[in-house]
């Protein structure tokens, strides 16, 4: 299908100003107002949770209210709205591509993706086989600059018609599953763990669990949630590691709605990946992690309130 990953996201928000000032805190940089930018070119778009031009939210207050995928060229462009044509799907045209609604009720969206490439370098770790760090110790950092968005996770009361959709009409690939309540997709065959998860909802309702934002190397993602914890903002968990992607993480609590991810170092897949089948428990999201994070101030972790 070429499509290309998440070229941006859309928020319906109750508090404008604080989720301006959040994402500002969170290393974006913001041109229009309301309109911010990851490294690569990948936009978050905050909009008033009324504003007629948003679609009809799948949740009450703030939250997720679009996702932005992008396509190679104009010729993928046209095949993604085909496929979905014939099979039944209703489309409305965008300026700059088309839309459609999900099965869990969540606007999506295709154009020709405006990500740029973009040269960054994270610090090359020293096994004990190999030492590609030399002379030169590893950085650390003081905020973190998000260089694109890496994948959003969303709760759907039904992961099987999320899976159809997304796997037979987009042609998603599944990288991994928690059988009947969880699943990892990526957009393309060749590429990181996932873009794309879905979460069976505990509560039969669909909903925001999070958005992550692909940094530079661990350093970064520590780094950076030290910086929110010294802006105030709550640490939900991190920093961590996981052991299905094998992602480094920090997970941060967001006022435009759900969770936002700091992460890095993903494993890379290809067609010859053949999917794993997980049971859904603790140590199978986090192979460790820190609650509360760590305090920007004193470097160790966040004490209690």
């Amino acid at each position: 299908m070429s499509i290309t990953g998440i070229d941006g996201i859309v928020y319906g928000v109750e508090d404008m100003a604080l989720c301006r000032r959040f994402f500002t805190d969170w290393g974006l940089k913001e041109g229009v107002a309301g309109h911010f930018e990851t490294l690569d070119g990948a936009e978050v778009v905050l909009k008033s949770k009324d504003d007629p031009s948003l679609a009809p939210a799948f949740e009450p207050g703030s939250t997720l209210r679009e996702g932005i995928w992008g396509v190679s060229d104009a010729a993928a462009l046209a095949g993604v709205e085909r496929t979905l044509k014939d099979a039944g799907v209703a489309t409305t045209k965008t300026p700059d591509g088309f839309s459609c609604i999900d099965p869990c009720g969540l606007r999506i969206s295709f154009r020709i993706s405006r990500r740029r490439k973009v040269t960054v370098s994270g610090s090359p770790s020293n096994t004990i086989d190999q030492h590609r760090r030399i002379d030169t110790p590893s950085p650390v950092y003081q905020q973190a600059e998000p260089v694109n968005i890496g994948h959003y996770v969303l709760f759907v009361p039904d992961v099987a018609p999320m899976q159809d959709f997304y796997t037979r009409l987009l042609g998603f690939h599944i990288s991994d599953s928690y059988p009947g309540t969880g699943l990892f997709l990526r957009c393309n065959a060749e590429g990181g763990h996932h873009n794309f998860f879905l979460l069976k909802s505990p509560t039969g309702k669909a909903g925001i669990n999070h958005v992550a934002f692909t940094v530079r190397d661990v350093h970064e993602v520590i780094g950076g949630g030290m910086q929110i914890n010294r802006q105030g903002w709550e640490t939900q968990l991190g920093p961590g590691r996981h052991p299905i992607s094998s992602a480094f993480f920090w997970y941060v609590k967001a006022p435009c709605g759900g969770l936002v991810e700091y992460y890095t170092d993903e494993d890379y897949l290809t067609e010859k990946w053949q999917p794993r089948e997980f049971e859904k428990k603790p140590e199978i999201f986090a192979e460790w992690a820190v609650t509360g994070g760590i305090d920007g101030e004193t470097r160790r972790q966040k004490a209690k309130a």
